[in-house]
């Protein structure tokens, strides 16, 4: 997977803390929690992340229900997007990293610096679809193959009643508004995902390697993370953009995507079948958990623009305090339970049980040096 080379000298990544829910009369983890938030866990401290902008709704449902488990731990996680997370964690000023992209070959040698000889290693934690989102006046929907949507994102679509859209959707009267591609301006796994998916599934419409930044050639408006591109197509008719799908609702509307010969509407249970076509990335280190997307399946109901965002954790930490924070955090993201909090919450599609046990194998791994 080809990436914009982070540098990891840069960093700056401001660490925000949100208030934490308090707790209550509900404990859906059960007595384990019920007794955690009346008597207290024995962990303390402080375990600081940053990167993927994406995972900020799953974020706050797991940092809620784990300050119920573990109320003197006190949670930091800034979304300032996957790039910034990476190049945070590379330069040693958060305990993780965020990313909608794993760690490729050369950052994984550079975590050695901050993580020690073992380096780091990347599990997946958030599984979701990336939603093309469009702003026309009364229509919700529209049905798009993915040359159409490369070429609509290389500006080659000037109008949205052009017949390219037209042939897809009959019996939709689609205005003559200009298209207004709104791309995101900072580093981010969500234009890595959605690069590679036009790269693999059209590639004579989108020939430029996928990448975090996307291609200056084609950028006209860009916004700031998936809450920035959304608010400003949101303001503009014509307007549209890709982001994760959690983050994009009314007055949006979604582009059903061409697989095989159906169009299939963005959810959760879809990705999750596209998931299901996914293999592990090969050569990468013991219990690193990279995983390598089949983009151009044809399964029935699969809907493989998506993305799996990582957490990237230190395989050992400076102190015992900072791994168990780490492993205990992991552990609860991995489980089911925090993978229902971020499904309620994110509208993403839960880890399988054998992919949520893998993962929570890899996480136990973790330890002081």
């Amino acid at each position: 997977m080809a990436r914009k080379k982070l540098r990891p000298t840069v960093l700056a990544a401001a660490l925000l803390t949100l208030p934490l829910a308090g707790c209550g009369s509900d404990y859906p983890l059960g007595a384990e929690q019920e007794s955690a938030a009346q008597h207290g866990s024995d962990l303390e401290g402080t375990l600081s992340g940053a990167g993927s902008s994406a995972q900020n709704a799953a974020m706050d449902a797991w940092r809620a229900e784990f300050a119920q488990l573990n109320p003197k731990v006190q949670m930091q996680y800034s979304p300032d997007g996957s790039g910034a997370g990476r190049t945070a964690f590379l330069a040693g000023a958060v305990d993780f990293a965020g990313s909608d992209a794993y760690l490729d070959d050369e950052e994984m040698e550079l975590a050695k610096n901050v993580c020690g000889s073992g380096g780091a290693f990347n599990v997946p934690a958030y599984v979701s679809p990336i939603a093309v989102g469009f702003n026309l006046p009364g229509i919700s929907e529209l049905n798009l193959d993915a040359a159409t949507i490369a070429r609509i994102f290389k500006g080659e679509i000037a109008a949205w009643n052009d017949p390219a859209i037209a042939l897809q959707n009959p019996g939709v009267e689609l205005p003559d508004l200009p298209v207004s591609p709104v791309t995101r301006g900072d580093d981010s796994g969500t234009t890595e995902n959605f690069t590679e998916y036009l790269h693999a599934a059209a590639p004579e419409a989108w020939t430029p390697d996928p990448s975090d930044a996307f291609p200056a050639e084609y950028v006209g408006e860009n916004a700031q993370g998936n809450a920035g591109v959304v608010s400003q197509v949101a303001r503009t008719q014509g307007a549209v953009t890709y982001a994760d799908d959690s983050a994009v609702g009314p007055p949006l509307g979604k582009v059903n995507l061409k697989v095989g010969d159906d169009y299939v509407p963005v959810t959760a249970e879809a990705a999750a079948k596209a998931l299901d076509q996914s293999k592990p990335v090969e050569g990468r280190p013991e219990g690193d958990l990279a995983l390598e997307l089949n983009r151009t399946t044809t399964a029935a109901g699969a809907y493989p623009l998506l993305l799996v965002s990582y957490h990237v954790y230190c395989s050992s930490y400076e102190d015992a305090h900072t791994a168990e924070l780490a492993k205990t955090f992991a552990n609860y993201v991995l489980s089911q339970e925090g993978q229902a909090a971020a499904a309620e919450s994110a509208k993403s599609a839960p880890l399988s049980e054998r992919l949520s046990a893998q993962a929570i194998e890899s996480v136990d791994r973790i330890s002081a040096r």
